[in-house]
């Protein structure tokens, strides 16, 4: 059955890119709601954001929603990682403002506030996507991502960086059960030294401090504060984007999902292209086997992880 959260919880930080504060309050939602963002500091006309592949607005950058009256919801993917990740299937998030809080960068601090209180089952059964054929959409720069038959989710990636402290990583796993927040959730998002100056001179990434919300790599430097908590961190953060992404596709998904150097906006091409392709993607409501093997059944606190550094 659908999952929703048995208690509220209340997140604080800062937008990654307008550097200002924000407050994220998660509450429990009735069976069909779907995963919904409401902006507070809006107060008059439709305040109402659905996580839906639909309403993307492609950016490289971050996953950003906008609804039909132009009000959006900015840097939703780790919070959409968290939610998939921890099976929640229905939740209204209110937000003061117009980006999620990044908190330190990865989905650690969401995935603990859910579990602090744990998922309380509905009455309704999980609806899933299972992807039928092959789709697979690539960019000018050669990124490419892909989306293969399943019978479950995995994730595989691929990324390549001429800085010596990143280099080339690959990763591969599979999804189901407590996957996520093993292997992933801690995993911090992370860029050049370079992109860090460009962005910031050009007014974005004004909450990103190198140490505390973000991984910064300057050739063979890296700046953490504690460390890599994982020596192929940067794969594992892509890896935690693509699930986030991947989880505005309305419900669980079932494929193998390849991603090479790809990023939010090529993994939003790709949803695109699974929904507008006929045939190649199909509803179906989860039987227990399918049930055992989505993102977050079965996931207990202790496999939720503390903060790990690599020498």
């Amino acid at each position: 059955m659908q999952n929703t959260l048995k208690a509220s919880v209340t997140f604080d930080g800062v937008g990654l890119h307008s550097g200002k504060p924000v407050r994220m309050k998660l509450f429990p939602a009735p069976a069909g709601h779907g995963i919904v963002f409401r902006r507070t500091d809006i107060a008059l006309g439709d305040t109402l954001v659905p996580a839906n592949w639909s309403l993307v607005e492609r950016s490289p950058l971050c996953t950003r929603l906008v609804n039909d009256a132009k009000v959006s919801v900015s840097t939703v993917e780790h919070i959409m990682a968290a939610l998939a990740g921890c099976g929640v299937h229905n939740a209204l998030i209110e937000l003061d403002g117009p980006e999620v809080p990044i908190m330190d960068g990865s989905s650690a601090h969401f995935v603990r506030g859910i579990m602090k209180h744990g998922v309380a089952r509905q009455s309704q059964p999980i609806v899933a996507y299972r992807v039928k054929k092959e789709v697979t959409v690539t960019n000018d720069e050669g990124a490419r991502a892909t989306l293969k038959p399943s019978d479950r989710l995995k994730i595989e990636f691929h990324i390549d960086f001429a800085e010596a402290a990143i280099g080339r990583q690959t990763r591969s796993l599979d999804m189901r059960n407590g996957a996520f927040a093993r292997e992933l959730c801690d995993c911090r998002t992370f860029c050049r030294r370079a992109d860090v100056d460009a962005m910031q001179a050009a007014g974005l990434a004004l909450g990103g401090i190198p140490g505390e919300n973000a991984v910064v790599f300057d050739g063979h430097v890296v700046q953490s504060g504690e460390g890599l908590r994982h020596s192929d961190e940067p794969v594992r953060h892509k890896m935690l984007d693509a699930l986030g992404d991947l989880a505005l596709a309305g419900g669980p998904l079932f494929g193998h999902y390849i991603g090479e150097r790809a990023g939010h906006s090529l993994t939003n091409t790709l949803l695109r292209a699974l929904f507008g392709t006929p045939g190649a993607v199909e509803r179906v409501l989860c039987d227990p086997i399918m049930i055992s093997r989505l993102p977050g059944q079965g996931l207990v606190w202790g496999e939720i992880p503390q903060q790990r550094r690599v020498a």
